[in-house]
């Protein structure tokens, strides 16, 4: 009978240590609209696999790729009321609620991701730090993501051949400029119905970084690369501040250690990308052009003017001459 005790004590301590470490372990759940292809969904594997090995275990991320949980907006207001812990959103695309990110969001202003990183480090970086702040929203990170490029299903050979085109950008302000003031007919879409906008020829082009095109395989549906390079893409980790309010100061350092590792990961896994996908793509019968891209930055004055007017005369050289 002792024995017998003895078995369903141990058995209840068991199931109490059990339940001990459900309860202990911690998930944060973080949205995209990438697909698992993408570098920036593979980053944020490594940061649940750091996360996990940091917190021994305590910790762990899930993650809801592909516009599961609606698009980055609707993900961004989800972070904000703390029904969603994180979100990783293009990092000027958030100018939808922070408008001062027009300025670093505007066509040929950030010249690569070396000067992306000098300007979100920066005084520049640090303001929109606590407006993100204010709006609820704690920034841990911005990835690289890539130099957008434009597809179409013609040569892109000039500027010229931009007029009349109906360009598929994303509902953000300054590519919506960018299709303007080259000539194009701007025709917001959202991501996850991109292929489709093009497959059923509903928009005749778009504009995207090369691994972006590979891993949502649009080379499928546009035949044309014009190597316009015209926005140097970035993806920002968005971590609710409700969740972060949550954490222990330990967990925080997790959560951002592992997060610059995956950072580390994506942007370096991209670079890579870029260098090698030119002759993937021509292998598969895409054609590229290299306009000039000189009328291209010119036609962007208009715009340019138009953002100063908003926040001051110089502020868009500020940010060309970080260093």
């Amino acid at each position: 009978m002792k024995m017998i005790q003895v078995i369903r004590m141990a058995m209840g301590a068991l199931a109490m240590a059990v339940t001990s470490m459900a309860v202990a372990q911690t998930t944060l759940r973080i949205g995209t609209q990438l697909p698992e292809t993408h570098p920036s969904y593979l980053g944020t594997l490594e940061v649940k696999k750091k996360l996990e090995e940091l917190s021994k275990g305590s910790m762990t991320l899930r993650i809801f790729p592909n516009s599961q949980l609606g698009d980055f907006k609707a993900m961004v207001a989800q972070v904000q009321a703390g029904e969603l812990d994180a979100v990783s959103a293009g990092y000027p695309d958030m100018s939808y609620i922070i408008p001062e990110l027009k300025l670093i969001g505007a066509p040929y202003v950030i010249a690569n991701y070396d000067h992306l990183k000098a300007v979100v480090k920066g005084p520049y970086g640090k303001k929109m730090d606590a407006k993100f702040q204010e709006k609820g929203i704690r920034v841990l990170d911005v990835w690289y993501e890539g130099a957008r490029h434009t597809t179409a299903n013609k040569p892109i050979n000039s500027i010229d051949d931009m007029k009349g085109l109906k360009l598929r950008t994303p509902n953000v302000p300054f590519l919506i400029a960018y299709a303007k003031a080259v000539g194009a007919t701007p025709a917001p879409v959202a991501f996850a119905e991109v292929y489709l906008a093009l497959q059923t020829k509903q928009v005749d082009a778009q504009e995207n970084p090369l691994p972006t095109i590979e891993s949502a395989k649009l080379y499928e549906v546009q035949k044309h690369i014009a190597l316009t390079g015209h926005f140097i893409a970035s993806s920002a980790m968005l971590l609710s501040e409700k969740t972060w309010a949550k954490l222990t100061p330990e967990q925080r350092n997790w959560v951002t250690e592992a997060t610059l590792v995956g950072g580390k990961f994506a942007s370096q896994m991209v670079a890579d990308k870029e260098k090698s996908l030119i002759d993937g793509f021509k292998a598969r019968g895409i054609t590229f052009t290299q306009p000039d891209t000189a009328p291209f930055r010119a036609a962007m004055k208009g715009y340019y003017d138009e953002l100063e007017a908003e926040f001051g005369k110089g502020e868009i050289q500020k940010i060309v001459t970080t260093k």
